[in-house]
């Protein structure tokens, strides 16, 4: 009785706070388990699992934005990888992949395309990630992740607003795709040293530098399509809410 005592006077139950705590066996790890005998909650003394609170779940979002692999993330945060990787699939399965740009209105808009070379899981499987940026705002108005064909150009033009498929010049590569999947006379062809796909390409540069999965020569390389796909959306949503909290030049 003296022993159940001593259990009581240290251990309160994490669901009720009751004290009337009874010992129940123990884990599969041997370690020892209680239960409240007021509300029948089992736990243990000291758990190596611990809920993770909203604001290390924050952090861990702000992160996934840097280029950083999960081992990393889940080390620095002291999360398992495991548990990293859930939580990791669940947020990238929620991505919206489609663009949210500020409204615009029938005009001068220019949009410059490009494509960014990544694969997945091996350099066998090539995932082209196809891009679209707005030349005034600096907004990414179109994206599509798939081959390099030209029904993937398609998809990248589908994927951009009614307002610039229906009056915006278009600037590209000389890639062949765009000539037969753009309507025609819409894309302009012109070549790098033009300056007229400058803003694109340099976005192509902070995509690699900052989506760890798309750093040539790394071991942080998608392993699984949605994944891929949903971490290029969710820096493509980040980058864009940057550029719509950034004040009017206007």
């Amino acid at each position: 009785m003296s022993h159940f005592c001593a259990v009581k006077l240290y251990l309160l139950c994490p669901s009720c706070g009751s004290d009337d705590i009874m010992k129940n066996g123990t884990t599969r790890r041997g370690k020892q388990n209680y239960k409240c005998r007021d509300c029948g909650r089992q736990f243990v003394e000291n758990p190596q699992w611990k809920p993770i609170d909203p604001d290390r779940k924050a952090m861990i979002d702000r992160l996934l934005l840097e280029k950083l692999p999960l081992a990393g993330i889940a080390r620095v945060m002291e999360v398992s990888e495991d548990w990293l990787q859930g939580y990791v699939n669940a947020c990238y399965a929620a991505v919206p992949q489609q663009v949210q740009v500020k409204p615009k209105t029938q005009g001068q808009l220019a949009v410059q395309m490009d494509e960014l070379w990544s694969f997945v899981d091996d350099k066998g499987n090539k995932q082209w990630v196809w891009l679209a940026q707005d030349v005034t705002t600096r907004e990414i108005v179109g994206c599509y992740i798939g081959d390099r064909s030209g029904d993937a150009a398609r998809a990248l033009w589908a994927s951009l607003p009614p307002v610039y498929r229906q009056c915006a010049v278009i600037y590209t590569d000389y890639w062949q795709a765009y000539e037969t999947a753009l309507p025609s006379k819409r894309p302009k062809s012109v070549g790098k040293d033009s300056g007229l796909t400058s803003y694109i390409e340099r976005f192509n540069n902070t995509l690699r530098q900052r989506v760890s999965r798309l750093v040539r020569r790394t071991l942080s390389f998608s392993k699984k399509l949605d994944n891929h796909i949903g971490a290029i959306w969710n820096f493509i949503h980040h980058y864009n809410a940057l550029i719509r909290s950034e004040p009017s030049s206007c």
